[in-house]
């Protein structure tokens, strides 16, 4: 007859892995396997029905398995196998030694007087190393398990609270596999139900709200951010729009650009407009569209690391009208109709919209009276670009010959005579650049003034009354613009040097070449699309039309007819 099967207990201490005769805590020790850093527990496997939902027997296994629990002493080798030898990559060393040292890096956190450097440093390697991220996940998960018996003195903070910021901060940046996100949760919901700490209970239902929003994020979160985490609270998003206004809207790390969009449009009573909003990133005259997925959270820390790099650049998000689908029936009380007229004026001053001079003379007078009213010796004149285009003034200088009338001097014999003869010639053409330049600019700002003299008594409505309608002369009025690089392939020759201004916009798409604005029907345009992320691609007949830009991000779009 078969022997009777006999049962053993086992205990996983940090040092070695004991066998016993029993579960009684004066139960015999049978044997002992001592374990080293050469030593990685492959996997725990618990069998038998209803016992992982006994309270009693989950509680038991945190009891006599202390590596399932808080320490304070250091990691000698990963909580989970890892090969011997691999690379990490990325500057970084072997995935076990990142191991290790993020375990130190997390006990750092208990008496660091400022836990934000440390806090990013771990998320960025997170980031950087994905294997590390369920290793990760783990530790920080053992360091949360129980509350430390530690005194705490007013100058030091809850140890314990530091990890819950760690792993909130975690929870909204990057997730881990899907079986260590099983053991998260069940972590959670068991510290939920015996947790006396009410902060703790907050962290971890957070945390448990976390896990259903999260997706991979781009960019470590920003200083700002981590501080709003690490109180559980949402951070404030300054937003732009055009004229000097701005709006302050709460965000939390989910938030994307459409849910923005939609917050703002709410907040300005622009939600039951027919036409299209939506979020900029802007610097001065340089802006590009921000894909509606795109994470807000993410863009503000762009933001963050640019102006480290460039202390002088400014970037900011800007809530603007982005598809025009009815221009004639926004009401000139609304600020929407300020929207279109401020959205104009920034492409007549970017040279953007195709108008002869004479009418830029008219719009920038007819803008000089709706900021300031009427004209006086003693109002101030803004900066010329602020209301003219550059480009119109620095093609005008062009044209005049660089060189003077006459012969040209003789070319001096001797090759360092010759390179300080060319150098000296160049800083004389580029002299004489400058003085056109300031001559052209006298000039208009003489024409300027003229016409701003004869708007006397227009009142604001009606000088932005009087631009728009200027400004609607042009077929392409209303479209949302970009300025792109470009080269044309098959028979068609453009200049490469050239903006292109394009939209398609229900029928049309604008080309603007100099010095001709070439129209191709809807009916003529095979099909179109991303072909990468840099180039935009038009298929019209025999012609392909290659557009090379930056400006070209987020979900690639195509079509065919």
């Amino acid at each position: 007859s078969p022997q009777p099967q006999r049962r053993f207990w086992f205990t996983l201490t940090a040092d070695s892995l004991d066998c016993y005769s029993g579960p009684e805590k004066d139960a015999r020790r049978l044997s002992m396997l001592v374990l080293t850093s050469l030593c990685s527990v492959a996997r725990l496997t618990h069998s038998g029905k209803r016992r992982c939902f006994n309270p009693e027997v989950v509680e038991h296994i945190y009891q006599h398995n202390p590596i399932l629990t808080y320490t304070q002493s250091p990691l000698y080798a990963p909580l989970l196998p890892f090969p011997y030898g691999n690379m990490a990559g990325k500057g970084y060393t072997s995935v076990r030694e990142e191991a290790v040292r993020l375990f130190n890096c997390l006990q750092q956190l208990e008496s660091a007087p400022e836990p934000v450097p440390l806090i990013q440093g771990i998320l960025q390697t997170g980031l950087d190393l994905r294997p590390l991220r369920d290793e990760l996940y783990c530790q920080t998960i053992k360091q949360t398990s129980i509350t430390p018996k530690r005194t705490q003195t007013q100058t030091q903070p809850n140890p314990q609270l530091r990890y819950w910021q760690l792993l909130t901060c975690m929870s909204c940046t990057f997730l881990p596999s899907s079986s260590v996100l099983r053991y998260l949760r069940f972590h959670l919901k068991r510290v939920q139900s015996v947790s006396v700490d009410t902060e703790v209970e907050s962290y971890a239902w957070f945390i448990a709200q976390a896990l259903e929003k999260t997706r991979c994020r781009e960019c470590v979160p920003s200083w700002e951010e981590i501080q709003g985490l690490m109180g559980r609270q949402e951070m404030l998003c300054t937003v732009h729009y055009p004229g000097p206004g701005c709006c302050r809207i709460a965000i939390s790390s989910h938030t994307t650009a459409n849910e923005l969009v939609r917050k703002m449009a709410e907040r300005l009573g622009l939600q039951d407009s027919p036409n299209t909003f939506a979020l900029f990133e802007q610097k001065a005259c340089r802006e590009r569209v921000i894909g509606g997925g795109t994470i807000i959270a993410d863009v503000i820390t762009r933001f963050e690391n640019l102006s480290v790099k460039e202390p002088d650049s400014e970037w900011r998000l800007c809530f603007k009208l982005y598809c025009l689908l009815d221009t004639d029936n926004i009401s000139t009380d609304s600020i929407e109709y300020l929207f279109l007229y401020e959205q104009c004026h920034e492409m007549v001053v970017r040279g953007q919209l195709p108008a002869c001079e004479d009418d830029l003379l008219s719009l920038a007078a007819l803008r000089l009276q709706a900021v300031q009213g009427d004209y006086s010796a003693l109002a101030p004149f803004p900066a010329l670009e602020q209301v003219f285009p550059a480009r119109v003034l620095e093609a005008r200088a062009l044209l005049t010959p660089a060189e003077p009338q006459g012969c040209p001097p003789p070319f001096p014999a001797g090759l360092l005579a010759g390179a300080l003869w060319g150098h000296k010639r160049r800083e004389e053409q580029d002299q004489r650049l400058r003085a056109r330049l300031r001559e052209e600019a006298a000039l208009t700002t003489t024409a300027i003034l003229e016409r701003w003299k004869a708007l006397s008594g227009y009142s604001r409505r009606d000088s932005m009354a009087a631009y728009l309608t200027i400004a609607r002369q042009w077929s392409g009025f209303g479209c949302t613009l970009y300025e792109v690089d470009f080269y044309i392939v098959s028979h068609v020759t453009f200049y490469p040097a050239n903006p292109l201004l394009w939209n398609l916009n229900g029928f049309l798409l604008k080309i603007l070449n100099i010095p001709a604005l070439e129209c191709l029907p809807i009916a003529q345009i095979c099909s179109y699309g991303v072909s990468d992320s840099n180039t935009f691609r038009i298929t019209a007949g025999d012609r392909d039309l290659l557009f090379e830009t930056s400006k070209v991000r987020g979900t690639a779009i195509s079509a065919s007819f």
